[in-house]
């Protein structure tokens, strides 16, 4: 399952990150890692962008940004 699958109100958790190397990079420097815990805020209407809560502040990724983002249910 990945981020941009993920139900609002869920808290889940980063099993992997898809993508090239500086794709990957830039995903991480956002602060989602590899275990880190994600709590889904919110969907815009149309699905893009994906609002997130992580490490406890929130950031709004695009859902490409998001299908990148291998997930598992907390």
């Amino acid at each position: 399952m990945t981020l941009r699958d993920a139900q609002v109100g869920t808290t889940v958790v980063v099993t992997k990150i898809e993508g090239d190397g500086a794709y990957k990079h830039r995903i991480m420097d956002m602060g989602i890692t590899k275990g880190c815990e994600i709590f889904v805020r919110k969907v815009a209407p149309l699905g893009d962008p994906v609002e997130i809560t992580v490490r406890g502040y929130e950031l709004s990724l695009r859902k490409q940004d998001a299908q990148c983002v291998q997930i598992k249910e907390k």
